[in-house]
């Protein structure tokens, strides 16, 4: 495989493919809003706060934390950097993945990402993830994701959908959900939305 994508890529093409579109297909045109720089000071803020956090947050009593895991699948050919593993909670021969968001839902896409850990952890640490946790940061709590069979065949088929979108720089159909559009940074590139 000539190039890798991200587990952001995937994140992104699961909530909006055109933003999958513009970010690989036109690199040069990313807009860079407040809210992303707001979300990455919150995200070291929070890491900060994990670190002094028990790991009762998460239901175990104990593990080893490991932040900001940087793993990449030759298989998937999908790269990341996990913002916490939790290894080996209360004994279990287990991995369990946790990515903080700056939101109050735990939307699909951000399901899929997790599921996209979890593949990715699985692969590189050889230890199984039944689960993984969205830190869903406003609420400061765990949200529980259970990385079911179907939503693993969705992420190997959604790398297949997006490999052939930026081989083929075919921008995708316009959102059925405009919703999405109001704070996209691509908003004004999608003049066939509003």
């Amino acid at each position: 495989m000539a190039w890798t994508l991200t587990v952001t890529d995937l994140k992104q093409y699961t909530y909006c493919p055109r933003i999958l579109y513009f970010t690989r297909c036109l690199p040069d045109v990313r807009p860079t809003t407040e809210k992303m720089a707001e979300g990455k000071r919150a995200q070291e803020e929070e890491q900060g706060r994990e670190e002094r956090r028990q790991l009762r947050t998460y239901g175990f009593s104990t593990g080893q934390r490991h932040f900001d895991v940087a793993l990449c699948s030759g298989a998937l050919g999908v790269s990341a950097v996990i913002d916490l593993v939790i290894l080996r909670p209360d004994g279990q021969n287990a991995a369990i993945p946790v990515d903080y968001k700056l939101s109050t839902l735990a939307g699909e896409h951000f399901k899929l990402q997790l599921t996209c850990y979890g593949l990715l952890v699985e692969e590189e640490m050889a230890l199984p993830v039944p689960y993984g946790f969205i830190y869903l940061m406003p609420e400061r709590r765990p949200q529980k994701v259970p990385l079911l069979a179907r939503d693993r065949a969705r992420v190997r088929q959604a790398l297949v959908e997006m490999r052939e979108l930026i081989e083929t720089e075919t921008m995708p159909a316009a959102t059925t959900r405009p919703a999405r559009c109001v704070n996209c940074e691509f908003r004004r590139f999608c003049n066939d939305i509003f």
